[in-house]
């Protein structure tokens, strides 16, 4: 199906003038009158349309009207006056729902909740004022070609420190945190799991041992492992999730730390159609609309439990996986230092990446000769910045609303800094390496 936010847009314009054209010979009877629900969303057609046509079954008094924006256009459209006429907000952007949020953007969605938790793990599944509710979730972890892990004698990885074995080198695709939308929470989740110097020792060293760098268009990383170019990638689990039901020699692997992206549903403060909209949020958390996430060209993970135990027993249920402690990442706590957090890994890990992957190969081939290297090691795994620098409220002011590849002259003016710095300690690196004749 077309994916294109213009032609579905015309799809449904076509289909509504056809269907306002009377039979030939005759007079249209009068249509009753449909109220429309505005629904702002980054999803694509596949998802909006079955949505479309399940919600105005049930309720046949409204019709929907698709506004698409991706999460970094959503944020100036509902900022613009009366909310550019939005009844809906349905997006996965937790930061533009906070950030919305804290500027009055909502009112209450005030629907029935019973058989929806409130968290997920640690992970919060509605805003405590009941402004916006997530809908549905999607779990970090690593996609994997298992023929290919086979072949390579390399078995899939429980949590994400194994990946910074040597055995794993040139074996990885990695999103570049700095460019793909949802990669800097993946990057928090390891930072926030093993704490902030370890965090960033294990993420030097998966970068080191990265084959591709992905900087744009998420499914490209399921491309990448579908053809076997790198056996594992790093994304989260719906972008494989089509390709595994349409045959796709993959399987998606939940480490033992991961952490969810929810989407969430709200309604806007200024909405024409409040009780429409309304019904619209009603529907989407109702378990007709919880079940028609977890079709075969959506698959998601439902926020309602009850709905799982409908689906199949090899389905993931993320909160029996929260009962393991695998969702324990608090996205809360650390949701204001994610730009910071995605351009650092960008300027020290993703960019120049060659010289980083050499280093790390030299580091990996003199331990295996049993040098000593213990001291270059360090240096390659020690972050830029330390866990006070890095919580300053003035370092993190420039890059708390910043969006991938966007332009912020101050945050620019410290990511050239940090890649000024990076490469001189890269050299350093290099040099110390010479002189050991490593």
């Amino acid at each position: 199906m077309n994916d294109n936010p213009d032609f579905s847009a015309l799809r449904r314009r076509l289909l509504l003038a056809l269907g306002a054209l009377p039979a030939a010979g005759r007079a249209a009877p009068a249509a009753p009158s449909r109220q429309p629900v505005v629904v702002l969303t980054s999803y694509n057609d596949e998802v909006f349309s079955r949505f479309e046509a399940a919600f105005e079954k049930a309720w046949p008094q409204y019709r929907l009207q698709l506004v698409w924006r991706m999460p970094h256009d959503a944020l100036p459209t509902l900022r613009q006056p009366r909310q550019s006429g939005i009844d809906v907000y349905w997006s996965a952007s937790p930061r533009n729902f906070a950030s919305l949020a804290a500027e009055g953007a909502w009112q209450t969605l005030a629907i029935d909740r019973d058989g929806l938790p409130g968290h997920v793990g640690r992970a919060r599944l509605a805003d405590a004022e009941g402004y916006y509710a997530a809908t549905e979730m999607a779990g970090y972890g690593f996609i994997v070609n298992p023929a290919e892990l086979a072949r390579l004698g390399l078995a899939v990885p429980q949590d994400w420190s194994e990946l910074a074995a040597p055995a794993w080198s040139g074996r990885i695709a990695l999103p570049d945190p700095g460019r793909v939308g949802f990669a800097p929470v993946m990057v928090d989740i390891v930072l926030q799991a093993y704490g902030w110097e370890r965090g960033w020792a294990v993420w030097s060293a998966i970068a080191g041992n990265a084959g591709s760098i992905m900087e744009a268009g998420s499914t490209f990383v399921t491309d990448e492992v579908a053809s076997g170019r790198c056996p594992l990638g790093l994304s989260i689990d719906f972008f494989s999730a089509a390709a595994i039901a349409n045959g796709a020699p993959l399987r998606f692997a939940y480490p033992a730390h991961s952490g969810i992206n929810p989407a969430h549903i709200a309604i806007c403060r200024d909405a024409p159609n409040p009780d429409g909209a309304r019904a619209f949020a009603d529907f989407v958390l109702s378990a007709a609309g919880q079940r028609l996430i977890t079709h075969r060209d959506i698959r998601k993970l439902p926020v309602r439990p009850a709905v799982y135990r409908e689906l199949p027993a090899d389905y993931f249920d993320p909160f029996r996986a929260a009962e393991r402690g695998v969702f324990d990442y608090d996205g809360d706590a650390t949701r204001d230092r994610l730009g910071l957090v995605a351009a650092l890994f960008a300027q020290t890990l993703t960019r120049e990446h060659g010289e980083l992957a050499g280093l790390w190969r030299r580091v990996h081939r003199a331990e295996a000769a049993g040098r000593d290297v213990g001291a270059v090691r360090r240096q390659l795994e020690a972050p830029l910045l330390s866990a006070a620098e890095a919580a300053d409220p003035a370092l993190l002011a420039p890059f708390r609303d910043r969006r991938e590849a966007a332009t912020a002259p101050a945050a620019n003016a410290i990511e050239a800094q940090w890649q000024q710095a990076s490469r001189a300690r890269r050299g350093d690196i290099a040099r110390s390496l010479d002189r050991m004749g490593a």
